[in-house]
């Protein structure tokens, strides 16, 4: 264990000690009257008050984005998802124009709104707090986004994503079980494929929302390939869900650069390919997991079994 009781402490000892505190990763934007816009990457976002609805940030006072926050009356939070490190670089980088190419939506006082993100928070200037070398702006909310996506995390220097801490246990009661062999239900296909699912899925789902894709968007990667396309009605039988959600997926998608539309239908680009080999080696993870218990002849009737039922007439 290493202590720091210096009198003058050491500032990358520090910056490396406050590094154990994770945190989610945010672009904050504003613009002037003129139409000048700034944007810079902070993971100094916080709450502040319920009641007025306060949140806080913080800035470099050497910052040349700063004369843009000091001048605008409003600025936005963009909590980034766990999909957006290309974001986050970008505008931690100084450039002549970090907005070039990128699609927003306009916020109150013209601040500029991300699309994609977690969550988005726009805020009227409401207080400026001197911090030593940083500036703390105070906004008070005025209106929000909840987007439903997992946001990017930052500890110790590198990037991360949010996995639900595992329960202590998540198996029922050894009487609970008795009783459960007991019951009827147990030689019911239907409820023991809809308990199987259930299961499968409490650990799987929250391992595939972590890299920040919304069900839709993540079952539209798996399904589409790069050198096949898929139409509205393939990928309708395919990902199981409502057209306004796949159409909603695919507009995500094509945003960024993951999935292209041909006479054919949609496919993927080689960017998306890459994105869809991150959720397949999840998957694939999760199933050795799953059925590392299992014999493997058995493991081959269950998919023979579940392909049967599947492609069976009803």
């Amino acid at each position: 264990m290493t202590h720091h009781t210096d009198h003058v402490l050491d500032s990358r000892a520090f910056r490396r000690a406050l590094g154990n505190f994770a945190t989610g990763v945010t672009v904050v934007t504003a613009a002037t009257q003129d139409g000048t816009r700034v944007g810079v990457t902070a993971n100094s976002f916080n709450s502040v008050s319920l009641d007025p609805p306060l949140v806080l940030w913080s800035i470099d006072k050497r910052s040349g984005s700063y004369p843009v926050f000091e001048q605008a009356n409003h600025f936005a939070i963009n909590v980034l998802a766990a999909d957006q490190v290309d974001l986050s670089n970008r505008f931690a980088r100084p450039s002549e124009d970090k907005f070039a190419g990128i699609e927003v939506d306009m916020g109150a006082g013209n601040a500029p709104l991300l699309v994609d993100c977690a969550a988005r928070f726009q805020c009227e200037k409401y207080q400026q707090i001197d911090g030593g070398d940083h500036w703390i702006l105070i906004g008070k909310v005025v209106a929000f986004d909840d987007l439903g996506r997992a946001p990017l995390v930052y500890h110790q220097g590198a990037y991360s994503m949010v996995l639900p801490y595992p329960q202590v246990s998540e198996h029922l009661p050894e009487n609970r079980l008795v009783s459960a062999r007991q019951n009827r239900l147990s030689h019911n296909v239907y409820y023991l494929l809809t308990q199987a699912l259930r299961s499968y899925q409490a650990s799987y789902q929250p391992k595939q929302l972590s890299t920040g894709l919304r069900v839709s968007e993540a079952r539209m990667l798996l399904v589409l390939d790069s050198d096949a396309s898929l139409d509205m009605a393939g990928l309708l039988a395919e990902v199981a869900m409502p057209a306004r959600e796949i159409e909603a997926a695919q507009e995500a998608l094509s945003r960024k650069g993951w999935v292209s539309s041909t006479e054919n239908g949609y496919r993927l680009t080689a960017s998306g390919e890459r994105q869809a080999d991150v959720l397949r080696d999840i998957a694939a993870k999760q199933q050795e997991q799953v059925l590392a218990a299992f014999p493997a002849d058995e493991v081959e009737i269950l998919k023979k079994l579940l392909r049967g039922i599947i492609t069976s007439p009803h």
